[in-house]
């Protein structure tokens, strides 16, 4: 009886509930959505009448603030609308710096007619130009970094790189290759300024050709008190500066392999899509590193010893080459998707393991045909490439097109456990799977053709046009197709569009190699070893530890993760003495011989703990090993053809 009574009162519970819940609905208040509605005007393929003057005095290298003055013409009155710029070219992501825009003032015929900033776009500045205003007047400031935590430093005593987009608004309704500008920039007395605009100078003062909101953007500045040039022929130039005169010491052997290092780019492209190029090259430890592309020129921040410490092993010196490979892919030829007609719409990252993973490919390619790197230095980089992709066991879950999307997700921001997040693995990943392609097309036409032919069939065009041509992804395949015919769709599907159980080395056994580890690092391992001042045993252990006991990396699921290390502890000591990054490989080695756990003290915030590390393998470094004789397809690749 008790047990009919309980079901009777669950029943009659259950039919009363949607009534309550409808009581309950009835005295709560419950907006409706309104629509959100956009108030920037669409950008339209037509020219915009007249031409913007902008003019920047960046002499401050003290507090390091660019003022600015932009006059920006107008044919009638009414609303207008600004925009800066906040999605760009070749970060992949929205990183305009809005943030550092102030004391912005607006005035038409000398007067100040103010603005108000979008609800919906927080880039978009709406004004009223007043009747029988021509122009209107911008002055602002753009306050640079004066410290890292507020971003990249841009400016110093000696040196700046000045970034067009930071210092300019633009018209709304336009597509940004149809508004014309003509841009001014006054430096520190006595400093030089390289870009690939022209222009002329006066003094301290650099007046630039009128030119395109879109080409303004495309050549930022490299300018310093100490400078050089170096011609590399084809139209194209070397400009460095640098904190120290004693850093612009190049030899005639290194400009040589600069110089062919373009020799060999036009030989692979057969065209070049640009009327002259600057490679823009910073040497300095002071102002912030950077590579990025642009059509006509790069920016490249290398450390102090790009020159002068040339035989210490090949350091930064794949930069120059990777950012050269973009004035063809990325630049010329770009995803349909990534190319937008201003800085508003929004680009899709889809294809960068074509964008960036094929020009990671063929810049370690061009760096051996150079003599940048050696042809071992570029095996040792293989190898290291290779084993770190492997200990990226997020792989499992998150397939490399998703890795596309990584800086819109994560703003290149550090992350936790990256071998389980993944990152940007679509570059040197991309590399692998482009190895892979070549190796297959060599292979099965006898070594008649290659992704040499890929590149000059997709990337080489029109000699001179330095336009913009877009693809997609069946162009790619179709492409590939016409140079060799295989199921190149099946291909990208399963190395892009699936997770994988490790990194694709198919490439390396096609070429005439395979991967193997030693307890001896390679020359590029002694280089990351050296950069981050400490222990590389990610592909062992499972840990990147500075000498200092600072853990920077530990990976998912390794022995280091498995005794519950983690990035942001400190290794006090290791088997009871004092830590230091030649213990801790001792230590390893031992226990190889020793079949024991390694006794850790760690320090995290204010905790000690000892753990215990349950490993055996000893030290493990990777590198390449011949797998027969001869020359392999591999070999052939990273022969010069100059």
């Amino acid at each position: 009886m008790h047990r009919l009574l309980s079901v009777s009162l669950i029943l009659s519970t259950a039919m009363a509930a949607p009534a309550l819940a409808q009581d309950a609905a009835a005295m709560r208040s419950m907006p409706v959505a309104q629509p959100v509605i956009d108030t920037v005007q669409p950008a339209r393929d037509i020219p915009y009448p007249g031409t913007m003057l902008l003019e920047v005095d960046a002499t401050d290298t003290t507090q390091r603030i660019w003022r600015v003055k932009q006059t920006i013409p107008v044919s009638s009155s009414g609303p207008l609308t600004l925009l800066y710029p906040e999605w760009l070219p070749g970060k992949h992501a929205p990183r305009g710096q809005i943030e550092k825009v102030a004391g912005l003032r607006i005035t038409a015929n000398g007067q100040d007619i103010g603005w108000r900033r979008s609800s919906t776009d927080v880039y978009a500045f709406h004004v009223n130009v007043p009747e029988g205003a021509r122009e209107v007047v911008l002055e602002f400031q753009f306050l640079n970094p004066t410290s890292g935590n507020q971003g990249r430093i841009a400016v110093t005593d000696k040196m700046m790189n000045l970034q067009f987009e930071t210092v300019s608004f633009y018209p709304a309704g336009y597509y940004v290759r149809q508004v014309p500008v003509q841009a001014s920039v006054t430096y520190p007395a006595g400093w030089t300024a390289f870009t690939a605009l022209r222009g002329k100078r006066t003094g301290a003062t650099y007046s630039y050709d009128v030119t395109d909101y879109e080409t303004l953007v495309d050549s930022p500045i490299f300018a310093g008190k100490y400078s050089k040039i170096f011609n590399l022929g084809h139209d194209v130039t070397l400009d460095v500066i640098a904190d120290r005169p004693a850093e612009l010491a190049a030899t005639p052997e290194q400009i040589g392999q600069h110089t062919k290092l373009v020799d060999e780019a036009l030989a692979l492209f057969g065209a070049k899509h640009f009327d002259h190029y600057d490679f823009l090259l910073s040497i300095t430890d002071e102002m912030g590193s950077i590579g990025l592309e642009h059509h006509r020129s790069s920016e490249n921040g290398v450390d102090p010893g790009y020159f002068i410490k040339w035989n210490d092993g090949p350091g930064e010196r794949n930069l120059l080459p990777h950012e050269f490979v973009h004035s063809w892919n990325g630049k010329y030829r770009r995803p349909d998707l990534l190319w937008t007609p201003d800085y508003r719409t929004q680009m899709q990252d889809d294809l960068l393991w074509v964008y960036e993973g094929q020009t990671q490919f063929w810049g370690y390619v061009l760096g051996a045909r150079s003599g940048l790197y050696t042809k071992e230095q570029t095996l040792d980089a293989y190898a290291s490439i290779a084993a770190r992709l492997d200990t990226a066991v997020g792989r499992s879950w998150r397939a490399l097109a998703d890795t596309t999307h990584d800086p819109i997700i994560a703003a290149r921001r550090p992350k936790a456990w990256s071998s389980w997040q993944r990152a940007e693995d679509y570059y040197n990943e991309g590399l692998l799977m482009w190895l892979e392609a070549d190796g297959i097309i060599r292979n099965e036409s006898g070594g008649a053709k290659g992704l040499d032919d890929f590149a000059l069939a997709f990337f080489g065009g029109r000699d001179g046009d330095w336009g913009q041509v877009t693809y997609t992804r069946q162009d790619v395949i179709d492409t590939l197709n016409a140079v060799h015919p295989y199921d190149w769709a099946g291909f990208l599907a399963s190395h892009v569009d699936n997770p994988t159980n490790e990194a694709p080395k198919a490439g390396f056994a096609l070429g005439g190699y395979r991967l193997v580890y030693g307890d001896t690092p390679n020359s590029k391992t002694k280089d990351i070893e050296k950069s981050i001042g400490g222990v590389d045993q990610s592909y062992g252990i499972g840990l990147m530890v500075k000498n200092s006991g600072d853990i920077i990396s530990v990976i998912w699921d390794s022995a280091a993760f498995k005794a519950d290390l983690a990035v942001g502890m400190d290794i006090i000591a290791v088997n009871g003495v004092e830590f230091s990054g030649d213990r801790f490989k001792e230590a390893l080695t031992q226990a190889k011989q020793d079949r024991k756990p390694i006794e850790l003290i760690v320090k995290q915030d204010k905790n000690y703990r000892t753990l215990k590390l349950d490993y055996s393998l000893g030290l493990r470094y990777p590198r390449l090993e011949k797998t027969g004789e001869g020359e392999g397809s591999l070999d052939r690749l990273l022969q010069p053809k100059t």
